[in-house]
């Protein structure tokens, strides 16, 4: 399909020329979308929109073709749900003839701040403002590399085409299925914006290590004034967003990335996918100032009468996001690339206020910690439930990792290794006791490690091994009290504190028994021992 011109592409898929918008500016993607009654602009700007019955992305819904090429190397099972190539064909077929006297519009873009990885993209969408979605989040081809554009990739999206189980082979009528075969993303029964994003993703969670050597990394990433390059992992409610912001480094990125064998840390993507609820210009002033003209809210509530934007609304879903490009965000890495990082932060809200504030891994430890991607989710949301809720996302970001999470442990194991970069653990969570009892961390507290860890002030300080976890930790930090340091000294009830760190050592061994068949010796003596 090289060398393809517009009209060439369009006779191929099926489409009529005449409905085929290409590459539309963001004031015209905006105003088709006001006019069809299908957005409503804010008093920032930025266009609202709402992506009907799915607010989120839906993990049983997302399959793989299984074929020659990934039959060996992805790690199939709950998360890589196999699909059959020939349904496959079918349903694109379907998908193509719905799609062929309606409305598209097409959007070329691509993937890969590091032009020796780029990977073009070529999405086709039923509806105006999901376009305007790959244009803020894919990178953003100028108008001389328009021209030649040669697509690598294809992502046909239609939220409004239901699938029927019985003769498509889905399980419901939404799904988002990876052909690695024919290099299309097809989407369809689902508006939510982020399956393309995380589809894509997904697909260079494949491509690049398998392919190039490349670890592919669900992480933000800055870079400070020296060019040191710090990289910060951790799920929802970690403080990912929070603490990688600073305004004396510069962001790369704020969700995905890849490390290459040249040592280059580049983003994967153009533009920032956020939440929103509760969002205020106090407590994220880049997120909330990102949020103008071109930006794209979804899912949002106004106050009554008005467009006048309640973040605090969440009748529609918890999941309110806005997508906008880097270019919205002052501080920023132009290109979006660093050089071989000298810090890398996994951070975990530990509820149980079992894991130090802060702490210095193997690289044995840093490949299990990364093939456990521990975190705690506070309790009480739901009726009945009075402890905190672990969970365990491999390489933080199970849902969307193809290869088993070993192979991308071990690629971190080896380039820390050969780097000389330090891997830190950072418990933004909770201290003097479990959820209930101690407290939340500090933000001024965590802010101040990481900043001593980024300048190199943890680096010639004594550390003495905790028990059970094994982790190594420093006993001092400066402009940080020294008892805060170790969690066991700031809990009253000491066999209460070595009780639940049991507890959690346990849950973690646990969990880690499907992993261990695949893991080195080095993973596996990097865990707790009970």
């Amino acid at each position: 399909m090289a060398n393809q011109n517009h009209s060439e592409f369009l006779k191929k898929m099926g489409f009529q020329s005449k409905n085929a918008h290409w590459n539309l500016t963001v004031e015209q993607l905006e105003d088709i979308s006001i006019q069809n009654g299908m957005a409503k602009r804010s008093d920032q700007g930025a266009i609202n929109i709402n992506t009907g019955e799915f607010t989120g992305r839906s993990p049983q819904d997302r399959f793989i073709v299984r074929d020659d090429i990934t039959e060996k190397d992805v790690w199939w099972g709950d998360v890589n749900l196999p699909f059959d190539s020939q349904k496959f064909d079918k349903l694109y077929d379907r998908v193509v003839n719905y799609l062929a006297d309606k409305e598209v519009y097409i959007r070329d873009g691509f993937v890969c701040a590091d032009p020796r990885y780029r990977l073009n993209i070529r999405t086709v969408n039923e509806l105006p403002w999901s376009n305007l979605f790959v244009r803020n989040m894919f990178l953003r081809p100028d108008e001389s590399e328009l021209e030649d554009f040669n697509h690598d990739w294809i992502i046909v999206n239609a939220p409004n085409f239901m699938a029927d189980p019985a003769i498509d082979g889905t399980r419901q009528h939404n799904f988002a299925i990876l052909n690695f075969t024919r290099k299309i993303a097809l989407i369809g029964g689902t508006g939510y914006t982020g399956e393309m994003k995380k589809g894509i993703f997904s697909a260079l969670n494949f491509i690049l290590p398998v392919e190039h050597d490349v670890l592919s990394m669900h992480c933000s990433a800055n870079i400070g004034k020296d060019r040191d390059t710090a990289i910060f992992f951790g799920l929802s409610g970690t403080g990912k967003t929070t603490l990688s912001a600073d305004p004396t480094r510069k962001l790369i990125g704020d969700d995905e990335h890849g490390w290459s064998p040249e040592n280059t840390i580049f983003n994967f993507e153009g533009g920032c996918y956020a939440k929103t609820i509760n969002l205020s210009e106090e407590q994220e002033p880049d997120i909330y100032r990102a949020i103008k003209p071109g930006a794209l809210l979804e899912n949002i509530g106004f106050y009554e009468g008005t467009n006048k934007v309640d973040y605090a609304d969440k009748s529609i879903t918890q999941n309110t996001r806005v997508s906008y490009p880097l270019e919205h965000i002052n501080n920023i890495a132009v290109p979006s690339v660093g050089e071989n990082p000298k810090n890398i932060f996994f951070l975990t809200c530990d509820a149980y206020g079992v894991l130090p504030p802060i702490s210095k891994l193997t690289p044995g430890q840093a490949a299990y910690h990364f093939i456990s991607g521990y975190t705690a989710k506070v309790a009480g949301t739901e009726a009945g439930i009075n402890e905190p809720v672990r969970v365990f996302s491999a390489c933080f970001g199970a849902p969307f990792m193809l290869l088993h999470p070993t192979r991308y442990a071990e690629m971190l194991s080896e380039k820390m290794r050969e780097n000389g970069t330090n891997v830190w653990l950072v418990n933004t969570g909770w201290s003097g006791g479990a959820y209930g009892v101690g407290q939340r961390m500090k933000l001024k507290i965590t802010r101040a490690l990481i900043t001593a860890a980024l300048e190199g002030k943890l680096d010639h300080v004594e550390y003495y091994k905790q028990k059970t976890f094994g982790l190594l930790l420093p006993k001092e930090c400066p402009g940080v009290p020294s008892d805060v340091l170790n969690p066991r000294y700031i809990w009253q009830d000491k066999e209460a504190y070595e009780a639940t760190k049991i507890k959690l050592a346990n849950a973690f061994i646990s969990n880690f028994e499907k992993f261990k068949e695949y893991a080195n010796e080095e993973i596996i003596a990097g865990g707790p021992t009970v």
